[in-house]
């Protein structure tokens, strides 16, 4: 019969102490020592006597049951298709970004299809449940509703119930009775996660778990956490802006660089599928500053604002503030445009949006960028029917970036008459994109140019 007592482990060397200390005595590092679960068993230790034998992996029977459809496509294309038997979601955000109703609105579209769903809720009572479900518009007799933050007694009524899919909201708030730290601390998570992943892979229960995240953005917990799913979500936006965004940062069973669109309504999410009008309106007027990016999300092509404004700093230090792009990135490109274009911005205040809330992760807004910060310290305005594509390097040279067909085709579709890209891509292009006058640079200086700024 399996024993269980807690120890202090140190995060640093791994010794172990039997009480907490604020320093590790074996590797003199502060605040360290972390309550974990040690188990300890009579007899041999050896589980080669029942344990699986090792088999070819041809042999190994392939799933019967395809992936669960769960009636948001937006979701389940960043799910790469579906939810797969047996694997273990983890969905993070920031507080009132709409993670619950994300996953209660997958369940719902689960649960029409005739499926068995069980929310474990451990943040709000049944009847606040109640409420939010009666005001999402969501009736369904298959979804299944526990208010319960013992992990222990989560895990028996999941086996018990044996549902097509569950969610347990949140990881942070459930706990195990034996662990005497409070939930949502390194301890409680790790082995409360780790409980849960392995009831849902030994039932081939696929299974949701919603997470907190901390000041910087990361799901708060152990890193551990993290690895031990299967894919891990962040639902991101502005709670200003009614857009949200779905981004995968790890997928075992699909794509990483997919993200999915919502818009947060009275009534819940709606999905984005057409996002020609999402980021950017067509009815634009010329203004310094300003200018349209296209940008490759996954296998879509998504057409944003970057705005600039450049001011002289009145005193002290010039400010840079940046908005959606990398605020490392655009310290980059404002050192390039002094240094090769001999734009003088020692001395002013910079600041970088991307309009609605968006963020943008890849080099190819580099060269939009450049050319937003250029017109609004000259005060030219580009012209409102152009766009700008392209990755800026040190040197000053505009590097050529992927996909460049997808991209001029969805800015000729929505009404662009003029785009400005790297040369580098001539070899690349297809042909004629439906009226679009193709600006080529080969380097910084050319594009501004092009763009009369």
């Amino acid at each position: 019969m399996a024993k269980t007592r807690t120890v202090f482990v140190c995060q640093q060397c791994g010794s172990q102490q039997a009480r907490w200390l604020g320093r590790c005595p074996d590797c003199s590092a502060w605040d360290s020592l972390v309550e974990e679960v040690a188990r300890s068993s009579r007899g041999p230790t050896s589980s080669a006597a029942g344990g699986a034998a090792p088999q070819p992996l041809a042999t190994v029977q392939s799933p019967e049951q395809g992936r669960l459809s769960t009636g948001l496509a937006e979701l389940d294309r960043v799910l790469g298709g579906g939810i797969v038997a047996g694997s273990v979601v983890l969905v993070g955000g920031d507080p009132g970004i709409g993670k619950s109703t994300l996953l209660l609105q997958a369940c719902h579209g689960l649960s029409l299809q005739g499926l068995r769903v069980l929310y474990v809720t451990g943040e709000e009572s049944l009847t606040q449940m109640k409420l939010r479900a009666e005001r999402l518009g969501l009736h369904a007799d298959g979804l299944l509703a526990l208010a319960e933050t013992n992990v222990d007694a989560v895990a028996a009524e999941i086996k018990a119930t044996h549902p097509d899919f569950a969610v347990v909201d949140s990881i942070q708030m459930v706990y195990r009775p034996e662990i005497g730290s409070a939930p949502g601390s390194v301890s409680q998570v790790r082995e409360s996660a780790s409980q849960l992943v392995r009831l849902a892979k030994a039932d081939g229960i696929p299974l949701a778990l919603i997470g907190h995240v901390t000041k910087q953005g990361s799901i708060a917990g152990p890193r551990v956490l993290e690895h031990m799913v299967d894919t891990v979500l962040y639902f991101e936006g502005d709670q200003y802006h009614s857009y949200r965004l779905l981004r995968a940062a790890k997928n075992r069973f699909g794509p990483t660089d997919e993200i999915g669109v919502f818009e947060m309504r009275n009534a819940g999410l709606a999905e984005v599928g057409d996002l020609a009008d999402a980021f950017v309106s067509r009815r634009r007027t010329a203004a310094a500053g300003s200018i349209v990016v296209p940008c490759i999300e996954g296998t879509r092509t998504i057409l944003v604002e970057v705005q600039a404004l450049v001011s002289r700093a009145n005193f002290g230090t010039p400010e840079r503030k940046v908005s959606g792009l990398d605020r490392n990135r655009v310290a980059m490109l404002l050192a390039v445009l002094e240094k090769r274009t001999e734009l003088v911005l020692e001395g002013h205040d910079v600041f970088v949006n991307v309009v609605g809330g968006v963020r943008v992760v890849e080099p190819g807004a580099d060269l939009g960028a450049a050319i937003a910060i250029a017109s609004s310290f000259t005060d030219r305005p580009v012209a409102p029917d152009l766009a700008a594509i392209g990755e800026v390097g040190l040197a000053g040279e505009v590097r050529g970036v992927s996909q460049i067909d997808a991209r001029l085709r969805e800015a000729a579709r929505l009404g662009w008459k003029h785009v400005v890209a790297p040369r580098d891509n001539a070899r690349s292009l297809q042909g004629r994109y439906d009226g679009v006058e193709l600006v080529l640079a080969s380097t910084l200086a050319e594009a501004l140019e092009a763009a009369g700024v």
